[in-house]
C-alpha cells in the first residue's frame, strides 16, 4: 500500500514525480467583456500557479480542462519554479465560495482520480484544499483508495527474463500503484491532522483487504481459506476467533449453511471474529454473506452471469475488514463479525428445488430456488448472532439483482426493522461517502413466502425481490433487536471502468459505512 505523509513544504519545491492541484468550474464566468475564466484554481495551487506566471488556469483552459468532477489533465511543469516534472490538475466541480469549503466526498473522489492517473509513479505531492482535519482525511483516504491495484495473479513472462535482454529494464510499471503520497498544506504537528491521517490509513488498508479478497478467484479463496485469513488477522490484531467446520455445523443444526454448501467439495464454515473494548457500553453484531462462488446451484445461473460470481462473498469481506478496522482504531465498542461461508455448486449432493431445510432457529424453509442461497446462510448466522443479545445487528450481502434494478450499480439499499436505526445507518453511509438509500419492508409482501409444506419458502413473488429478501431475513431476527440489512449487490463489484477512487473489480463497498457506524456507537450515538 502507498506510503502517506503530511508535508509542510511548498508544492513547488517538493521533489516528486508529479504535483497534484485542484481546479474548479467558475460558475459566474459571464459573457462578452465581462467574461471571466471558466476554470479557477482551488486553494493549494498558489505556489504552482506562481511558477506559471499566474497563467496556470488559462493554460489548463486552453488544453480543454473544464474543472468537472474527476476530470484529470496533465501538463509539463515549467522549466523553473516547480521541481516535479509534471503537474496534474484534477477537477472538483463547481468552485466553492469564499465562505465555503469543498465537500469531503468531492475531495475524496478527486484525490482518487489523481492517484489512479499516477499509477506507476514513485511519489506525488497532493496540493488539494486541506483547510481542516476533515479535508485531510478525505484527501488522504481518496488518494490511498485510488492507489490500489490487484496484481496477485499477474504472471511473469519468462521470455522477458532472458539474461541477454535488457529492454524495458527501467520501464515504468503502469500496473503498480502510486508508491508515495505527500499531502501538502496539512500540518504534520497538528494532532487533529495526524489523527485524520492515521484513521485514513487504517480505513483504506481495510478497504484494500476487502478488495483483495473479492478479487481473488474462487480457486484461490474457498470457505476454508477465507476462515484461515480471518484466523491470521485475529492473531495479528488481538481479536477473538472461532470457526465451525462442517461437522460442528451439522452437530449444531445449521441447516441453511449446510444446505447451500452441500453441493460443493469445499465444505462450508461459520466464522466468528470479535473485538472488545474494556470501556465499551454498546455492542454490535455484523453478519456477512460469504458465498465464495455462486453458480446458482441446481437452479444454475444463465450464461454470462457466472464469470464474476467470485464476488458473492463481498458482504463477508466487508464485515471482516470492518471488525479489523475497529480493533486497529481502538474503537470503544464491542463488535462481532459473523462470516457465513459456503460455495454454492450443482452436484449429486446439492440441495434440490423443493427440498426442505431445518434452519438453526428451528424454522423450516422450502427451497424453491437454489440461487436464492445467500438468505439461507445469513438466516443461520443472524440467529446465532442474536443469541449473544447485541444492541443491534447489521447484515451485509450481495443479495439480489432486484436491488441493482432499483438503485443501479453505485448505490446500496438499507432495510431495517427499526426506522431510527435505518436512519442512523443512512447517516453513517453519507458521512463515510458511500451512496446508500433507505428502502421499506412492506408487510403485505410477506404472504407470498407462504409454503404448503414448510414454515416459509425461500422466495416469494417476483416484483420487489430486494424487499422480499429483506423480509425473509427479518424472520430470523428478534423483534426487540434493532436490525438492518444492506444489499450491496450493485456497488460491490465494478464491471465497468474505474472512476474516482473506485477501481474495476472488487470495491470494498460498505466497509467505510460499517466503520463509521462503529465509531458512532463508540461515541454513544
Amino acid at each position: 500500500m502507498s506510503a502517506l505523509t503530511l508535508s509542510s513544504s511548498s508544492a513547488a519545491t517538493l521533489r516528486a514525480d508529479a504535483v497534484v492541484v485542484g481546479i474548479a468550474k467558475n460558475g459566474s464566468s459571464g459573457k462578452g467583456r465581462a467574461a471571466k475564466a471558466a476554470v479557477v484554481l482551488a486553494p493549494g495551487a498558489e505556489a504552482v500557479d506562481k511558477a506559471y506566471g499566474g497563467k496556470l488556469a488559462a493554460t489548463l483552459e486552453t488544453l480543454g480542462a473544464s474543472g468537472g468532477e474527476g476530470e484529470v489533465t496533465k501538463l509539463p511543469a515549467p522549466a523553473t519554479g516547480v521541481k516535479a516534472p509534471v503537474v496534474v490538475a484534477v477537477g472538483l466541480g463547481e468552485a466553492a465560495g469564499k465562505q465555503e469549503s469543498y465537500d469531503a466526498e468531492v475531495l475524496r473522489r478527486a484525490a482518487g482520480a489523481a492517484a489512479r492517473a499516477l499509477a506507476g509513479s514513485k511519489k506525488a505531492a497532493f496540493a488539494l484544499p486541506v483547510e481542516d482535519a476533515e479535508a485531510v482525511s478525505a484527501v488522504a483516504e481518496g488518494a490511498l483508495l485510488g492507489a490500489y491495484s490487484f496484481t496477485a495473479y499477474r504472471g511473469k513472462d519468462k521470455s522477458a527474463q532472458n539474461k541477454g535482454d535488457k529492454s524495458g529494464k527501467d520501464a515504468k510499471d503502469s500496473s503498480a500503484p502510486l508508491a508515495e503520497i505527500a499531502l501538502v498544506g496539512a500540518k504534520p504537528r497538528d494532532k487533529a491532522h495526524k489523527a485524520a491521517l492515521e484513521r485514513a490509513q487504517v480505513v483504506a488498508e481495510e478497504v484494500h483487504r476487502a478488495r483483495d479478497l473479492i478479487n481473488t478467484p474462487a480457486n484461490g479463496l474457498d470457505p476454508k481459506t477465507f476462515a484461515a485469513e480471518a484466523r491470521a488477522a485475529a492473531k495479528s490484531f488481538g481479536l477473538t476467533f472461532e470457526v465451525l467446520d462442517e461437522k460442528a455445523l451439522a452437530k449444531g443444526g445449521y441447516g441453511g449453511i449446510l444446505g447451500v454448501g452441500n453441493g460443493s467439495t469445499q465444505p462450508p464454515r461459520l466464522v466468528r471474529i470479535g473485538w472488545s473494548h474494556p470501556k465499551a457500553k454498546q455492542s454490535l453484531a455484523l453478519v456477512g454473506k460469504g458465498i465464495t462462488y455462486d453458480s446458482g446451484g441446481i437452479s444454475l445461473k444463465p450464461a454470462g452471469h457466472n464469470e464474476t460470481m467470485k464476488c458473492d462473498m463481498s458482504g463477508a469481506a466487508a464485515v471482516f475488514s470492518a471488525v479489523v478496522a475497529a480493533a486497529r482504531l481502538g474503537l470503544q465498542a464491542n463488535v462481532t463479525g459473523w462470516l457465513a461461508l459456503a460455495e454454492n455448486m450443482p452436484s449429486g449432493s446439492a440441495t434440490r428445488p423443493g427440498d426442505v431445510l431445518t434452519m438453526y432457529s428451528g424454522k423450516t424453509v422450502e427451497v424453491l430456488n437454489t440461487d436464492a442461497e445467500g438468505r439461507l446462510v445469513l438466516a443461520d448466522a443472524l440467529t446465532r448472532a442474536s443469541e449473544e443479545e447485541p444492541d443491534a445487528i447489521v447484515d451485509v450481502a450481495t443479495l439480489t439483482g432486484a436491488m441493482v434494478l432499483a438503485l443501479g450499480n453505485r448505490t446500496f439499499g438499507i432495510m431495517a426493522n427499526d426506522d431510527e436505526f435505518r436512519t442512523a445507518l443512512h447517516e453513517a453511509a453519507e458521512e463515510a461517502g458511500e451512496d446508500a438509500w433507505p428502502m421499506p419492508l412492506p408487510g403485505h409482501l410477506r404472504k407470498s413466502f407462504d409454503s404448503p409444506v414448510a414454515d416459509i419458502a425461500n422466495i416469494g413473488e417476483r416484483m420487489g425481490g430486494g424487499l422480499l429478501a429483506g423480509l425473509f431475513l427479518k424472520e430470523f431476527v428478534p423483534e426487540s433487536t434493532p436490525w438492518a440489512h444492506l444489499d450491496i449487490a450493485g456497488p460491490a463489484f465494478n464491471e465497468s471502468g474505474p472512476f474516482g477512487y473506485t477501481p474495476k473489480g472488487g470495491t470494498g463497498s460498505a466497509v467505510r459505512t460499517l466503520v463509521r457506524l462503529v465509531e458512532r456507537t463508540a461515541e454513544g450515538d
